[in-house]
């Protein structure tokens, strides 16, 4: 080996590394231990590549997003299928699965009515010990054991590594099942294994943005994430918006505040980041006591809402507040910043009091509301001074929430606008084009930016923002930037002519209404351009994919996800309930394993306590986008180009010591 290896690694190469290979022999400081992690790498090379899983547009419903997390998208009941197949009842078979996504709550339901729980625990622990075995046998050992709970790892390694077939194995695991019963370990441990099952079968989650608004728990979505084994999120527009808010941006606020009153979501603020709502209520109630504010009433599901119409109103009355003073604050940021050109979205000065009507484009329409208290017609974007103290008390709110800063320590440090990843170019929304199909040049204090360098800069000022305590010129443009990253027309996370938010609630010519998409959402269908876009980011392989979320899918219009000839994927199909009537279905997840692309189609999610008490799965439809004869190795994806650098830097190491050029080092 040594005389194979000389021939490629000359003595020339490890001096040009010397300092580096000094720094990894500490890590590696003999023969055995270099040739061991050599062996181990080149082992793992071997393996299937782990199963990736991409999410979009969950929009706080986190009551599905935790199902199908804890269902992999199907991918668990799939494996229950393959393991058990016949020899299972279906109705047993969703009892399993539901015991494997819910494990505490369907214990309790178990022995509520099982009259024999031992032979229950003996049947089901052996076939969660089967299961364990399928969904780990991708895994290294060691992989799989830092996986494991810590109570538990010796028993489960012991279970995992033996085989049923061996009569002599058989009665070993027996004994192992008996004792863990006999012990009065048994719920315990089948909520280790279960939660072990959830955690194997997805190794990689991507998150393609818009974790916040609409739904009523986006805050819950992100404690699942904190504490998730392997992620990575695409900002989105709304996660951005709220990153601007929590970084003080007073706009982003307003708008946050806005969505959580339109979509009747206060629960979000208040007991999720402890956002003090009761100066706003008070200005509210007070300036808009004589107001029904009929056009601000909240989107919310009448079957299911518990909130009397006292609150309904009081959530109308501070909507209306907020949007008001959105207008005014948006006001200050467009004329400090000519340079976003959007003049068109100051229409308060364009108001007829006395006709109440408002001058839009060149063309006047009626007001559906003409109740407007707080605006002075000769300086109407000034902000009272009421108003002016609520912004500053909701300001230090939003600043001051420590829940909301580690949600955005985890957004940061796990987010940014775009990934590359085995041959996939993640994005949430737009890559701003030309019509003829070109990337088109954004201008960003100065300097024109284009596909990947506009990302990169968008993500540099996105940073600037939130982490640059300074008082540069830099630090104040990041911070109005935030805010246009949510609604400019050439922000890559909106890429429309304008948010017609003033004219949705004001206006009532659906024209006014018209959100024009620029020219990617026109061009993303030609295989062309999405190859120019993957080229632009350097993206490589045969088979390689654009994946993005942001727009819904209209299924129930026909409308496919899969764009181009297979080269772009766009899978937001409605997790939100808000947008489940205009797509027909309850969201799109995608699911990349060692065989290929499997795009799976949801139905809306019942809830928590019908999926743990009937075993009432999400239906699920899956589609095979693209699959592989030849199995797809960890050899074969980024992670594996990375380990085959490290082999050979170790296989450098090993000609060092070898040669004498490094000594080893003591044990």
């Amino acid at each position: 080996m040594t005389m194979r290896l000389y021939n490629q690694i000359t003595a020339e190469m490890i001096q040009e590394d010397m300092r580096y290979l000094e720094l990894l022999s500490h890590s590696f400081p003999t023969i055995a231990a270099a040739s061991t992690e050599i062996i181990n790498l080149e082992a793992i090379l071997n393996l299937p590549k782990g199963t990736e899983h991409f999410l979009a547009d969950v929009h706080g419903e986190y009551e599905a997003f935790r199902h199908v997390l804890r269902n992999a998208s199907g991918a668990i009941k799939r494996k229950v299928n393959e393991i058990f197949g016949n020899t299972l009842r279906e109705a047993e078979k969703k009892e399993l699965c539901t015991l494997i996504y819910y494990p505490e709550q369907k214990l309790q339901l178990v022995k509520e009515v099982e009259t024999e729980l031992e032979d229950w625990y003996v049947i089901t622990l052996n076939q969660l010990v089967k299961v364990c075995q399928n969904v780990s046998s991708k895994y290294t050992r060691s992989k799989v054991r830092k996986a494991l709970p810590e109570e538990f790892s010796y028993i489960i390694q012991e279970l995992l590594h033996e085989s049923s077939m061996d009569p002599n194995k058989q009665a070993y695991i027996n004994v192992i099942i008996s004792t863990i019963i006999d012990t009065h370990r048994a719920d315990d441990f089948i909520v280790a294994m279960c939660n072990l099952i959830q955690r194997l079968t997805i190794d990689m989650l991507h998150i393609l943005g818009d974790i916040f608004d609409r739904g009523p728990g986006p805050h819950i979505i992100m404690d699942t994430l904190c504490d998730y084994h392997n992620f990575d999120i695409q900002w989105g527009n709304h996660d951005i918006l709220w990153m601007g808010a929590a970084s003080g941006n007073d706009c982003n606020i307003a708008n946050v505040l806005r969505l959580a009153m339109r979509y009747g979501n206060l629960s979000v603020l208040e007991d999720g980041y402890g956002i003090n709502l009761l100066p706003l209520a008070t200005f509210a109630m007070e300036t808009y006591a004589d107001d029904p504010c009929t056009l601000f009433g909240p989107r919310i599901d009448k079957a299911t809402n518990t909130d009397s119409q006292k609150t309904i109103r009081l959530i109308a009355q501070m909507h209306k507040a907020i949007s008001i003073i959105q207008f005014k604050l948006e006001a200050e940021i467009i004329r400090r910043r000519p340079e976003f050109k959007m003049d068109d979205r100051m229409l308060l000065h364009r108001i007829d009091f006395e006709k109440q009507t408002v001058l839009i484009d060149g063309k006047e329409y009626p007001l559906r509301d003409n109740f407007f208290p707080t605006v002075d017609p000769q300086d109407p974007y000034r902000l009272s001074e009421e108003e002016r103290d609520i912004v500053q008390k909701l300001h230090n709110s939003f600043i001051g929430s420590e829940k909301l800063r580690k949600h955005m320590k985890c957004l940061f440090r796990y987010g940014c606008m775009y990934n590359v990843c085995n041959s996939n170019l993640l994005f949430h929304a737009s890559m701003p084009l030309n019509a003829d199909g070109t990337l088109k040049e954004i201008d960003i204090l100065g300097q024109k930016y284009k596909g990947q360098s506009l990302l990169k800069r968008v993500g540099q000022l996105i940073r600037t923002a939130y982490f640059d305590e300074s008082n540069s010129e830099e630090k104040a443009f990041a911070l109005d930037y935030m805010w246009y990253l949510w609604c400019g027309k050439d922000s890559p996370a909106f890429d429309k002519n304008k948010m017609a938010t003033f004219e949705r609630y004001f206006v009532s010519d659906k024209e006014t209404h018209v959100e024009t998409k620029g020219y990617y959402y026109q061009l993303r269908d030609r295989e062309d351009v999405c190859d120019m876009i993957l080229d632009e980011f350097g993206v490589e392989g045969e088979h390689r994919h654009i994946i993005n979320g942001h727009v819904p899918v209209k299924a129930v219009k026909g409308e496919k996800p899969i764009k181009a000839n297979g080269k772009l994927m766009v899978i937001d199909g409605g997790f939100s309930k808000a947008y489940q009537p205009e797509t027909g279905i309850a969201g799109y997840t995608l699911v990349y394993h060692s065989r290929g692309f499997q795009l799976v189609q949801h139905e809306p999610f019942t809830s928590t306590q019908r999926a743990i008490e009937e075993g009432l799965d999400i239906k699920s439809t899956t589609q095979i986008v693209e699959m592989s004869a030849k199995r797809m190795m960890v050899k074969d994806t980024d992670k594996g180009k990375e380990l085959a650098v490290q082999i050979e830097d170790l296989k450098k190491l090993l000609v060092g010591y070898r040669t004498g050029l490094i000594k080893e080092k003591a044990n």
